[in-house]
């Protein structure tokens, strides 16, 4: 007898459907075809405990199980509850009420018949309601995460006895129902760090808000202590909320990536990640065996924190060029290749030499002659030239940490970010793929940044007397607009230009003595 039954395999960031057919006939051995990896292939030994503890049996006859397409490698162990069921079926040991053919199963079983979370519910369950099913049978835990999807039965089971007696009628399972949209906006701005708390640093907060108004990516300068993490940390807290579109979008990698958890649901706020410097190029850009998002693609519509940038391996920080730029990572194979999401913003620290009190206004730095210019060299030039604002971060004072003034919170100041991004929104709306101002090409700047002759000579006294180099040009173009946009200014005016060019530390001439 044959059953069948359909199942999903995770490609990228999307599912494809996978239809799970079995046959029980003459003869011996169980047969597992359709290009199935080692877990895949060792869901035998799970499926037969399963079956037994719970007084099935396997058959002792040939019983084939086929994964169509057949070309395309099936990866994990959640094929183990579809193929459970249908060995089930085809073995005619269970009566249906039910048709397995209308759903989508995954899930992985232990050797009692509980079933595990699996990874990528979310991009599964969105296909399985493109395709036209009729439910999406799970593990229990993963039920929040698929509950996403609205006009799919999400129906969550702890054991394979509990999926069996669904499909046979003698059990019922209510769908897992969310309101998609309220929980979005319930959870939305719920950060845990916020701007109010932080004492001093002025200077800094406003270098984060022209940052998170014009979608730049920034690297601090400054000693150990200064506060450079705690400021990045609460960066997020000032971007403009997710909307519901980049909200499943986000979810989807880290739901791919099994960075989830259990009983997750939809990722509302933007995402904040700060990978370790020792980490290899693949974990940070994607990759592996089986491609997997790394944590540039985790960080998609959020913020990548790279703390103590020159000690980073070079060879990872320069494969994050070419994501910077084009917004997306392609990781190609031999006979396929994967497209991951990437667009984040990047934030990075560093300290001023590797003593950390390089200008130091009380401390004194100790590194020998020439070690503060290689220690900044370890970044290079053409990384550099992708990171707009260049902040010195100095240390606050015990008056300023003891004072307990108000300090401006996170609402009020991504209310203005807000407001200018609906600004630089309306600029480009006829342009594809341009969302902010950090996002302009060198040609649009020149048409869309047009400063005045008293802002011209402004910027070349710039130049020459500080010493900036010809990548600054337009980085402080893009920076001044964005300022111009913060103060709803339709022109760049002299002074959005003066504040601009503060924040090009590390393309002076003579900045590392």
């Amino acid at each position: 007898m044959l059953a069948k039954t359909f199942g999903s395999a995770v490609h990228g960031v999307g599912a494809t459907i996978i239809t799970i057919e079995v046959t029980v006939a003459q003869g011996l051995h169980f047969f597992l075809v359709g290009l199935p990896d080692s877990a895949v292939k060792e869901s035998e030994q799970r499926v037969e405990s399963s079956l037994k503890y719970f007084g099935y049996r396997m058959p002792r006859q040939k019983v084939v199980v086929n994964l169509a397409p057949a070309d395309i490698r099936k990866e994990g162990s959640s094929y183990d509850l579809p193929i459970g069921l249908c060995v089930l079926q085809a073995s005619e040991q269970m009566t249906l009420e039910r048709k397995l053919e209308d759903y989508v199963i995954m899930g992985e079983l232990s050797l009692d018949g509980k079933l595990r979370p699996i990874k990528g519910v979310l991009p599964i369950a969105i296909e399985a309601r493109k395709r036209g099913f009729k439910g999406f049978v799970l593990p229990a835990e993963n039920a929040p995460e698929a509950a996403i999807v609205n006009n799919l039965d999400v129906i969550g089971v702890e054991t394979m006895m509990d999926a069996v007696e669904y499909f046979e009628g003698k059990k019922e399972i209510k769908p897992l129902v969310t309101d998609t949209r309220e929980l979005f906006t319930n959870t939305q701005n719920a950060y845990d760090a916020d701007f109010a708390h932080v004492q001093g640093q002025e200077n800094i907060k406003r270098a984060m808000e022209i940052a998170a108004a014009g979608g730049h990516n920034v690297i601090m300068i400054g000693p150990p202590g200064a506060g450079k993490t705690m400021l990045a940390k609460r960066l997020p807290s000032i971007l403009p909320p997710l909307t519901l579109h980049e909200a499943l979008e986000t979810t989807k990698i880290h739901s791919v990536a099994g960075k989830l958890g259990s009983r997750a649901t939809l990722i509302a706020t933007r995402p904040f990640r700060s990978p370790h410097h020792t980490i290899s190029d693949a974990a940070l850009v994607g990759g592996g065996s089986f491609p997997q998002p790394g944590e540039i693609s985790l960080s998609h519509n959020g913020v990548l924190f790279l703390d103590e940038l020159p000690e980073f391996k070079r060879t990872a920080l320069e494969v994050m060029r070419q994501p910077l730029e084009e917004r997306k990572v392609s990781i190609s194979r031999a006979k396929w290749a994967v497209e991951f999401p990437a667009n984040f913003m990047l934030i990075a620290s560093m300290n001023p030499c590797p003593c950390g009190y390089y200008n130091h206004p009380e401390k004194e730095c100790v590194c020998g002659p020439g070690v503060v210019q290689r220690y900044l060299n370890k970044i290079s030039g053409p990384l550099l030239d992708r990171i707009d604002l260049h902040v010195e971060v100095t240390p606050v004072s015990f008056d300023q940490m003891t004072a307990n003034r108000p300090s401006e919170g996170s609402e009020t100041i991504r209310e203005r970010v807000i407001r200018a991004r609906e600004i630089q929104t309306k600029r480009f709306s006829e342009q594809s793929g341009i969302y902010s101002n950090a996002m302009m090409p060198s040609q649009m700047v020149k048409e869309i940044c047009v400063i005045r002759s008293e802002g011209l000579t402004l910027l070349k006294t710039a130049m020459e007397r500080l010493g900036l180099s010809a990548r600054a040009y337009d980085r402080i173009l893009k920076v001044s607009r964005t300022i111009a946009d913060l103060a709803g200014a339709d022109h760049i005016e002299i002074e959005h230009l003066a504040e601009a060019i503060q924040y090009r530390s590390l393309d002076r001439e003579n900045w590392a003595g």
